[in-house]
């Protein structure tokens, strides 16, 4: 593992006050604990071996669509990819949810996970094995929160390839699994959440009082051909083009109007759409006659939608979203394993904000919205 930057621009730091002093032989200056704030991570990736052997099935097929890419190249957790015999160690650390993964927890003072099915979850697969495999997911996410209730909550899958079943799964994952809301992996046979085909799961959401959390994927075969060069169809920019793209879809379509106590969760510090929603509102009032929606963007952005810190270690960019939305719409995530849990924590315990706002983007508007249990 590579050392870590700031850890290396730590002791460079503590060298140079060192030298300035004269202090010969001067010990390192020590850091103050962080504080004691209870960490619950909300984008948190995990497998069951049914969807990876299925996607590894499909990775050796000769579908070649972004996403099947992608799995090729080593995401799904298996050496050289899912055709490899064994698994890679973010493989293992995928599937663990009793060794690894709590001894990580435990070390870096995390509480809980907040586990969801590793992208592109259900999504690749034909309708009825994503109706099954989501059912089956579902249940062993619930064994396992059964399992370590107080290290675990989950979001549940569903198959939107057939609204109908999705909507059935997800009154069951909640009402008798009682799991802690939904994720979907933006397209679906590059299709969106917008369509009024996919009305029915935005509803049952809404009912359920339960968020969506709308999770990246490549870009859907309609717009894949810029980003199919230069690794762009992944999370160096990809990723965050197409869900930033589906979230506005539902943004401007205006069936937030219809759905308007629906809660939405982007992650990656929003997908890039907090950035633009100055410009979004500005063009939506100079082409208001032919805008769906009856609120502007930034409205609708700072009603239904909430943001996670997954993946995006930067304080700039934390100041900015909380000059948009406030605290009560940011919760703190890490995105494991994909990133680092250690430099995830360091991030949050020492940013520049004041300790409430810490509380809130920690834990506390997590268990709000995901009715997770306070310590």
């Amino acid at each position: 593992m590579d050392t870590d930057r700031r850890t290396v621009l730590g002791a460079g730091a503590a060298l140079a006050v060192a030298a300035a002093t004269g202090a010969r032989g001067a010990q390192p200056v020590a850091r103050a604990a962080p504080r004691n704030y209870r960490r619950i991570a909300t984008e948190e990736a995990w497998a069951i071996p049914e969807q990876r052997e299925a996607i590894a099935a499909i990775a050796r097929s000769t579908w070649n669509n972004l996403d099947v890419r992608n799995l090729r190249g080593g995401s799904s957790g298996a050496a050289g990819g899912p055709m490899g015999a064994t698994l890679s160690a973010l493989g293992r650390r995928m599937l663990d949810v009793d060794g690894e993964r709590l001894e990580l927890m435990d070390r870096d003072g995390v509480a809980m996970h907040l586990l969801s099915l590793t992208s592109p979850g259900v999504q690749l697969f034909a309708a009825a094995t994503a109706v099954s495999m989501a059912k089956l997911a579902n249940d062993r996410m619930a064994e396992v929160i059964a399992r370590h209730p107080t290290r675990y909550g989950g979001l549940a899958s569903f198959a939107p390839q057939d609204p109908a079943a999705a909507v059935k799964e997800m009154e069951r994952a909640v009402r008798e699994l009682k799991l802690n809301g939904f994720i979907v992996n933006s397209h679906t046979n590059n299709e969106y959440l917008d369509q009024e085909k996919y009305w029915p799961i935005l509803e049952a959401a809404e009912a359920l009082d339960s968020a969506l959390y709308i999770h990246p994927r490549s870009p859907a075969d309609t717009m894949a051909a810029p980003f199919s060069d230069y690794n762009m169809h992944a999370a160096i920019w990809g990723f965050q083009a197409e869900t930033g793209t589906h979230a506005m879809r539902i943004i401007l379509s205006g069936v937030l109007d219809r759905f308007p106590r629906l809660k939405i969760v982007l992650g990656h510090m929003g997908e890039s759409i907090p950035y633009n929603l100055w410009r979004a509102d500005h063009w939506y009032h100079y082409r208001r006659g032919i805008q769906q929606s009856s609120l502007q963007p930034s409205d609708v952005f700072k009603r239904n939608f909430l943001i996670t810190t997954s993946g995006v270690e930067d304080t700039r960019v934390l100041d900015y979203c909380l000059k948009w939305l406030g605290p009560d719409r940011i919760m703190w995530a890490i995105d494991y394993p994909y990133e680092e849990s250690a430099p995830a924590t360091r991030f949050m315990n020492e940013a520049p904000i004041p300790d409430a706002d810490k509380e809130k983007i920690f834990h506390l508007n997590a268990e709000r919205l995901f009715r997770l249990p306070a310590a």
